[in-house]
């Protein structure tokens, strides 16, 4: 069975898209223990891909492909996991701020978090303050994660952390920003718990924040 874990793991790695679904049927069948596939397998995969991506020894397509791949996994398994069994990594918002209709980053960063295991919502783009913490305030997410491609919104996270704070939600929610303008500097000044430069560190920023809490 460890040969069977360790065949996924290289399927995702590889982005071995079009013998995923079969791979993993074979392994259910074969009684295989379905969170083993997940962690062992399906993450495990993504994390050496994550760190394949750090080092610019693979990038963005690649990254893409074995994302997909992990999902067409998981939409296997997941209706064959009883609810006890299903692990709760947290819950992550995402969502472009008010007046930035970029979408393109965030949507990467939102299928390496769901192959990380997250369960991601995604919010969509030009979202204003009052529908981040009206958001936030509903769905008591683990994380918040803003994100801003144009010099001219950055200043709307800020904004959105500011009235987190006013509304008393603040302390209940870590908050990641990221995008092309962000730096780390521009993160700690608005108050952010973290920004995630790309994907990888994304997924490493995630969990950390969840531990935090």
């Amino acid at each position: 069975m460890s040969e069977q874990i360790e065949a996924i793991k290289d399927g995702v790695i590889n982005g071995k898209h079009k013998e995923i679904e079969d791979m993993t049927k074979k392994a259910i069948s074969d009684g295989v223990d379905l969170n083993k596939i997940i962690n062992e397998a399906l993450i495990a995969g993504m994390d050496v891909i994550g760190e394949k991506f750090s080092k610019n020894e693979i990038f963005v397509p690649e990254m893409l492909v074995s994302a997909r791949t992990v999902k067409m996994a998981l939409e296997i398994i997941k209706p064959l996991l009883k609810d006890e069994e299903i692990v709760d990594r947290g819950t992550i918002l995402m969502g472009t701020v008010k007046g930035d209709m970029h979408d393109i980053g965030k949507n990467l960063v939102i299928m390496i978090l769901e192959g990380a295991g997250f369960n991601v919502i995604d919010l969509g783009v030009d979202m204003s303050v009052e529908m981040f913490t009206q958001k936030v305030e509903e769905i008591k997410p683990d994380i918040l994660g803003l994100s801003a491609l144009l010099t001219t919104t950055m200043t709307e996270m800020k904004n959105v952390i500011e009235t987190l704070e006013e509304k008393g939600l603040r302390s209940g929610v870590k908050v990641m920003v990221g995008g092309a303008p962000i730096d780390e500097k521009f993160a700690k000044e608005i108050g952010s718990d973290g920004y995630g430069k790309d994907a990888s560190e994304a997924v490493r920023l995630a969990r950390g924040c969840v531990e935090k809490k």
